[in-house]
């Protein structure tokens, strides 16, 4: 029987089920561990925005009992999980990184909080992000730190998100991506997350930054993880009318199926175009991988995409100008520099300008549709540079095409609705983790799934962890 070591915070969520499933592990036992673990570390990290202590313990509480009572509910039953502060947690606030917000404490939960609770989960707290899910930190909020090295980008928005995941401060967490924000700290903190195709993910009482661009899906320490995390909160839902209607498929089947002949899309001038030699190193090892798998790599060319990025600005800004009428302009004063800006570029764009940037999306929507008419999954970086320090990221806003290439393999896979993953592929060379991207066909996470867990039953990187 596992003891209550310093390594049961690392556990993946699939060992940590079946240690609670068979009765090894107590709930209640786990769950305070985790609190002490926060208590102890997150001081330094300040990923949590709000600990929910009692709230935690009284879920774990009656989790242990259905479980000694034969009443399992399953994978993720008496397992601590966190979510983004965006989510809505009945009676608990809810303040999406904004001090305006800090004491609003909504009528209900989100769904995908719902589908949490109704698992059996155990709510630890709510994980700090940027000011309204965007791209900078509300001046008056601490930025989560990247466990593995202060100094270092943590990833936006779901910097909380990624710095309490990989620190063993929670066994898995729910985020959102808008333009990157799954994508970055996975690939900054080293884990594993999840971009489920749009739709596939009920929105509803997910505070809104760009609602025809925002994703809500797991990040997790191993794909298997995301998965089981993905099967519970994925699905059709009444509350959200843009959800793609009926159940979530069988994630868990597509575990053992293997990539035997799956097509895996390379493009590789795109790959290496302005992409730092550690980044490419990492691809290549995966191409590798991949290819010993028994997956054919497929020489494509993608569709350019400048035009796309620098359209991701325009069409955001006018989505989170919608999404803040309520509060903007009328509490200016209470935002953010950067948050506001944004909103402020949406209210001056023209219905003619804002018609030519849906048009030119569509188009640049079905030459995507077209591409995966001829492969399975596409891999990408998740970003063309090494790890940035916290220095170079606060010098983005004076450097505009470090903005673009922050965003050029991200922002696309936003403006189509595509399912993504990232995965932890490598270390830089000052022991920052380095990750990659795959895509897939429109609401195919099952592919996803099934190239993520080959690939990770042949490697390791998702298993390091830094040292705190």
């Amino acid at each position: 029987m596992p003891s209550l070591s310093t390594e049961l915070h690392y556990l993946e969520i699939t060992e940590l089920a079946t240690l609670i499933r068979t009765r090894q592990l107590s709930p209640v036992a786990v769950t305070r561990a985790q609190l002490d673990r926060i208590a102890a570390v997150d001081g330094a990290l300040d990923s949590y925005a709000l600990v929910t202590a009692d709230i935690a313990l009284a879920q774990a509480e009656a989790a242990e009992a259905e479980i000694a009572a034969g009443l399992y509910r399953g994978a993720l039953h008496g397992v601590p999980i966190a979510v983004k502060d965006l989510c809505w947690t009945k009676g608990i606030p809810t303040a999406a990184g904004m001090p305006i917000h800090q004491g609003h404490c909504p009528a209900e939960d989100a769904t995908v909080v719902r589908r949490l609770k109704k698992a059996g989960a155990v709510l630890l707290g709510k994980l700090q992000l940027t000011e309204g899910a965007y791209s900078d930190h509300h001046p008056l909020i601490t930025p989560p730190k990247n466990p593995w090295n202060a100094d270092y980008w943590p990833g936006i928005s779901s910097s909380g998100p990624g710095s309490a995941t990989a620190a063993g401060l929670c066994y898995g967490s729910l985020a959102s991506d808008t333009g990157g924000s799954i994508r970055w700290p996975s690939a900054a903190n080293g884990v594993t997350g999840l971009k489920p195709g749009w739709g596939r993910v009920s929105r509803h009482g997910v505070f809104e930054l760009a609602a025809s661009m925002d994703h809500v899906g797991p990040m997790a320490r191993s794909v298997a993880d995301a998965a089981a995390l993905l099967a519970i909160i994925a699905g059709g839902d009444p509350k959200d009318p843009t959800a793609v209607p009926g159940s979530a498929p069988d994630y868990a089947a597509a575990i053992g199926q293997g990539i035997q002949c799956v097509r895996i899309g390379v493009d590789a001038e795109w790959n290496s175009a302005d992409v730092d030699p550690a980044i490419q190193e990492v691809l290549s090892e995966a191409i590798g991988i991949f290819r010993s798998l028994g997956a054919h790599i497929v020489d494509v060319v993608f569709p350019d995409v400048t035009q796309a990025v620098a359209d991701w600005v325009p069409t955001c800004s006018v989505e989170a100008a919608c999404a803040h009428q309520a509060t903007y302009p009328e509490r200016k004063d209470e935002y953010g520099v950067v948050l506001a800006s944004v909103i402020e570029a949406g209210g001056t764009l023209s219905g003619i300008d804002f018609q030519k940037l849906l048009l030119r999306r569509l188009n640049f929507r079905g030459r995507v549709a077209t591409l995966f008419s001829t492969v399975d999954l596409l891999l990408t970086p998740v970003h063309p540079f090494a790890p940035l320090s916290l220095d170079a990221i606060q010098t983005l806003g004076e450097q505009p095409d470090l903005i673009l290439k922050l965003q050029r393999y991200t922002c696309p896979f936003n403006l189509t609705g595509n399912p993504t993953i990232t995965l932890p592929g490598g270390f830089s060379e000052r022991g920052l983790p380095i990750g990659f991207q795959l895509i897939a066909g429109q609401l195919d996470e099952s592919m996803l799934i099934r190239a993520g867990v080959a690939f990770q039953s042949k490697t390791s990187w998702h298993r390091r962890h830094p040292l705190i």
